[in-house]
């Protein structure tokens, strides 16, 4: 069954609203952090059947954000990269999904995921060729970064100047 074409998901990062939108709505957000890398976000996601907290490092540089979920259950993996185009215009950051994706289990493996979402839309004419090409050589060039770095993120990072704190955010709500 072909993958249904969708267009191209656009937040964005409200700083001092504390507000983060999606196409799923707006929401609250309690931390927002400028880095030397980018920004910094973190919230709940209330009422989510398998995700409780949510933390994000949006990395302009990299043409990435750099996600840590704290799930209900069992950890399905240590972080969730989007290739993304990231704008900053001061109070506002704006985030263009470019449907690629990577998970990254620490230590161990890595993986592109979505590529039928990219192909869909491209078939759809939702994202252009220039734009579709420049994201599939970012999650190569990240992947290859990351399988050279023994598919640690922080050793991968570190490479690129790069290096991110995360809260353990399991630890503080128990």
């Amino acid at each position: 069954m072909a993958t249904p074409a969708h267009p191209v998901k656009v937040e964005r990062h409200d700083v001092p609203g504390r507000q983060h939108s999606t196409n799923t709505g707006v929401r609250p957000v309690h931390t927002y952090h400028r880095t030397p890398h980018g920004l910094y976000v973190a919230r709940t996601f209330a009422g989510h059947p398998r995700i409780r907290h949510w933390q994000a490092h949006l990395l302009p540089g990299l043409n990435l954000v750099a996600c840590r979920y704290d799930f209900h259950g069992r950890r399905e993996h240590d972080y969730y990269l989007d290739v993304a185009t990231i704008t900053d215009s001061g109070d506002v950051w704006e985030v263009r999904d470019l449907y690629l994706d990577l998970i990254v289990h620490d230590g161990l493996m890595a993986e592109i995921v979505d590529t039928d979402e990219l192909l869909a839309a491209r078939g759809a004419g939702f994202i252009g060729e220039a734009e579709a090409l420049r994201a599939v050589q970012m999650a190569h060039d990240t992947l290859s970064g990351l399988a050279h770095a023994r598919y640690s993120l922080n050793d991968w990072l570190a490479t690129r100047g790069v290096r991110l704190h995360w809260h353990e955010w399991s630890l503080l709500s128990r």
